[in-house]
């Protein structure tokens, strides 16, 4: 009957993939056993504690007492020499080996213990075996993770020049890597030369703007004692650009962590620089790369003479505001080179949809600002559902630009606001004005038309 149990949970184990499932399968074959709970702590050789297994390797020191996480450690050093332990609340330790080496422990609470015991002197093996391998699995992942991010991060300069779209991007690829920190991106403005928070909106530690100060050129990166800050410098072609801040109030930055910050750092100064050398060049250009639109730049041109025109001739104008509902989930489930070719294809349906002398330019990141001359609110929302309809319709086949994923053809929709420009607006009234409307429009559902009176 043992060596039916024993295979029975082996077969088990094999089929999950997680700590969560690991958890799951032992609550289910020790239930009859009276266990109320079962917990798995598995020590971290690289900031010496102990973290809970199944709640994403949090460190016990944030999830248990004062006392009861003294006492775990306490226990986990016992059971080097022990077989089990059960201490005076009745809780029931037993050591998970690898190599007769203690690396962790099982935790059961419950009221007897004889046909549990019994139970693990033949399953504990298989037991430490999972939970191993489920280390060894997201390990694995996690440098896989590392190593598109870095390429990524490398692709994004590709098609994108904007500082205040890549840097988000960047950041969200880099918080991945460092468990349980904050992450501050400090870019230096040119006419101050300080370093200034660029994402995300705001820092309150005054001990983190003291310690940027010191970063020169020829700066390493910069630890706090405690192991708990770390300030590293974004330098290309030997000039500081910024630096990107890790903070913790619990967990120290593991040499691991350490090693990818330093990379990606490196892949981050590479990218941005060559985004603010492509933005140089780009002011005096008139066009978006990516989606062959007007830039903002020019954009903002096409504005001031319309608006003179319209105000000289007396003829309505109006201006559509637009961008891609959801996009963030396109480029995090899909992959930023995939958001690239939906940018793409997007511009391509709204061209295809305007007349020939309809003003469309990239407003910045997945917002596009349409100038619509000769034409009245009442026709400019007629236009504007149009949009709406043909992208909706519109089919992208992103099985070239990313093999791996499940879904091979996706669509998007887009929300759109629009204003008509009056005799006592300022030229910023009317893109102003128009994104309000679509502001509201996204508010409240997505995928619509609204107007701004």
């Amino acid at each position: 009957m043992m060596l039916q149990y024993i295979k029975d949970l082996s077969e088990k184990l094999n089929n999950t993939l997680n700590a969560q499932g690991i958890i799951r399968i032992l609550e289910e074959f020790f239930y009859p056993c009276d266990v109320e709970k079962i917990s798995i702590f598995v020590f971290d050789e690289t900031t010496s504690t102990l973290r809970d297994f199944s709640r994403s390797w949090m460190c016990i020191d944030e999830c248990l007492e004062k006392e009861k996480s003294k006492e775990a450690y306490q226990i986990f050093k016992k059971l080097e020499s022990k077989k089990y332990i059960k201490n005076k609340d009745n809780t029931l330790f037993y050591p998970i080996s690898k190599q007769d080496k203690v690396i962790g422990m099982l935790v059961f609470k419950g009221s007897s213990y004889d046909t549990i015991l019994e139970f693990l002197d033949y399953a504990s093996f298989s037991i430490s075996l999972k939970i191993q391998n489920v280390i060894l699995s997201e390990r694995m992942q996690k440098n896989i993770d590392f190593h598109d991010s870095m390429k990524n991060i490398a692709k994004i300069i590709e098609t994108q020049y904007e500082t205040n779209y890549i840097i988000p991007i960047i950041g969200e690829m880099i918080d991945k890597f460092v468990s349980d920190h904050l992450i501050y991106i400090f870019l230096k403005c040119e006419k101050t030369k300080e370093l200034k928070l660029i994402w995300p909106s705001a820092c309150k530690d005054s001990k983190i703007f003291e310690l940027i100060k010191c970063l020169t050129d020829n700066s390493d990166y910069i630890l706090t004692p405690d192991k708990k800050i770390g300030i590293f410098p974004l330098v290309s072609e030997n000039v500081l650009l910024g630096c990107i801040v890790t903070k913790s109030t619990e967990n120290i930055l593991s040499e691991k962590e350490i090693e990818y910050l330093e990379q990606l750092t490196t892949q981050a100064a590479t990218t941005i620089n060559r985004a603010n050398v492509y933005a140089e060049i780009l002011q005096h250009a008139t066009l978006d790369a990516l989606t062959g639109f007007y830039n903002r730049h020019q954009l903002e041109e096409r504005i001031k003479q319309e608006i003179a025109t319209s105000k000289r001739q007396s003829r309505p104008l109006c201006a559509i505001m637009t961008d891609i509902d959801y996009f963030k989930s396109v480029n995090d489930t899909y992959g930023h080179a995939v958001g690239d070719f939906v940018l793409k294809n997007v511009a391509q349906v709204i061209r295809s949809q305007l007349r020939e002398y309809d003003i469309a330019g990239r407003y910045g990141g997945e917002e596009f600002a349409i100038l619509l001359p000769y034409t009245e609110i009442k026709d400019a929302q007629i236009v504007a559902e149009r949009l709406r309809k043909a992208v909706e319709k519109k089919k992208l086949d992103i099985s070239k630009i990313n093999s791996e994923v499940a879904q091979k053809i996706i669509g998007v929709t887009i929300s759109l606001g629009i204003y008509q420009y009056k005799a006592e607006d300022s030229e910023e009234d009317l893109f102003k004005k128009a994104d309000k409307a679509l502001y509201n429009a996204k508010q409240s559902g997505r995928n619509k038309v609204l107007i701004q009176e």
